[in-house]
């Protein structure tokens, strides 16, 4: 069957109703053409958009993965370091700013007593770490122990660091008793020479007192010869003793004040008699030494004795005995305006039995020298002829 056939609507409208006016239409193509335009631009910044996605996606996936590197580098360092650490022997306690442990490694629990994260260090410290002979030492248990504290700059907390100096405290003990047994030998042969004068002098003198027909006024004369003479033998003894013995350091707190003080009160009498002025001057108010106390008053004493001897018989004689510390020194000196010495004669000074007085021993000065060295010290002079000396006890100090 045939359809109809159908006329389209449009043919029914008259051709009239369908014209646009001039301008419209120029109106229309200039929209058109702008959309056209806008809609290239959109269709470029899109393009040019997604080239620069595709850039950055394949920035970061090179970023990543070099990130992912340095974790690998960085894990793998952190393995090792960790492996370092407990395989150190040294011990490494980390703390944080509180003062609390926030890594240990095994051979800091094991000179510690078992201390372990999250512990107080200063708990630790006072039970755990006794203070040793000499200055800047501890004990933990049967070892001797260096410590170093080292703030952390950036964390503000700090790092200890624990040295066991057990064997080369050892090593040095056994060669400083070498060095004294080596030096022995020379030292009896010299005590033999320097005890024979006295020793004949006292015997001549018991001698003439067996004389029945001696006055009384010279036998007191002769006997005060012969004890001084013994006295003298006696003192030569005690310091070869000291010397041969060495000195142990004790654990004394006091402070230089009354280290000067008692020093004072011993030299006054001396000097007065001697005729020459005595001044004590004390820049060091607060500083605590440790050690032992009457060790270095002897040390001093022989100091200041010394000083007598190269003031005497000089008119204006001066004696001046001063303190003052800086950081973490206090220097102790002793100095006259007495006649003073060559510099070959002050380098000569503290070896043993070296003196430059008949009647000395020569051994104050290197039992001196050897109280400052046991107590982490040291003695400097400084002389030139005619302008006197400045010896120089140097010691470290404590703060309160």
């Amino acid at each position: 069957m045939q359809l109809p056939s159908v006329t389209p609507a449009s043919s029914t409208i008259p051709a009239s109703s369908v014209q646009v006016a001039p301008e419209e239409a120029l109106r229309l193509a200039e929209a058109f053409r702008i959309f056209s335009q806008a809609s290239e631009q959109l269709t470029g910044a899109y393009s040019e958009l997604q080239g620069q996605v595709e850039q950055l996606t394949e920035e970061l996936a090179a970023a990543n993965g070099a990130l992912r590197q340095q974790y690998q580098e960085k894990a793998a360092l952190t393995e090792r370091l960790s492996l370092l650490l407990d395989a150190l022997p040294a011990g490494v306690v980390v703390l944080d700013d509180a003062g609390s442990v926030v890594q240990i490694n095994p051979a800091a629990r094991d000179f510690l007593g078992g201390a372990k994260v999250g512990a107080g260090w200063a708990a630790i410290y006072a039970t755990a770490l006794v203070p040793g002979d000499t200055p800047g030492e501890f004990l933990g248990g049967e070892r001797c122990l260096a410590v170093d504290v080292t703030p952390l700059d950036s964390a503000g907390g700090r790092i200890v660091l624990l040295h066991d100096i057990t064997e080369a405290q050892h090593l040095k003990t056994r060669a400083e008793r070498n060095q004294r047994l080596a030096a022995m030998g020379e030292m009896a042969a010299q005590l033999a020479h320097q005890l024979r004068t006295p020793l004949a002098a006292a015997l001549l003198y018991a001698g003439n007192l067996e004389s029945a027909e001696l006055p009384s006024a010279s036998t007191v004369a002769i006997a005060k010869k012969t004890v001084a003479r013994l006295k003298h033998i006696e003192h030569l003894i005690q310091d070869m003793l000291l010397f041969a013995r060495g000195e142990a350091l004790g654990r004394e707190r006091f402070t230089v004040s009354d280290l000067l003080a008692e020093l004072a009160q011993n030299f006054e009498p001396l000097a007065q008699t001697s005729g020459a002025q005595f001044v004590v001057t004390d820049e060091s108010p607060g500083a605590l030494l440790t050690g032992k106390r009457k060790s270095l008053v002897s040390a001093l004493t022989s100091l200041l004795e010394n000083a007598l001897q190269a003031v005497d018989g000089q008119e204006g004689g001066r004696i001046e005995l001063s303190a003052r510390h800086e950081e973490s020194m206090v220097f102790l000196a002793v100095r006259d305006n007495g006649r003073g010495m060559d510099n070959a004669t002050a380098a000569r000074l503290f070896e043993p039995f070296y003196t430059t007085r008949s009647d000395g021993t020569g051994l104050g000065l290197a039992i001196a020298r050897g109280v400052a060295r046991a107590h982490g010290g040291s003695i400097d002079v400084v002389s030139s002829p005619g302008a006197g000396a400045e010896f120089i006890l140097s010691l470290p100090w404590q703060k309160n």
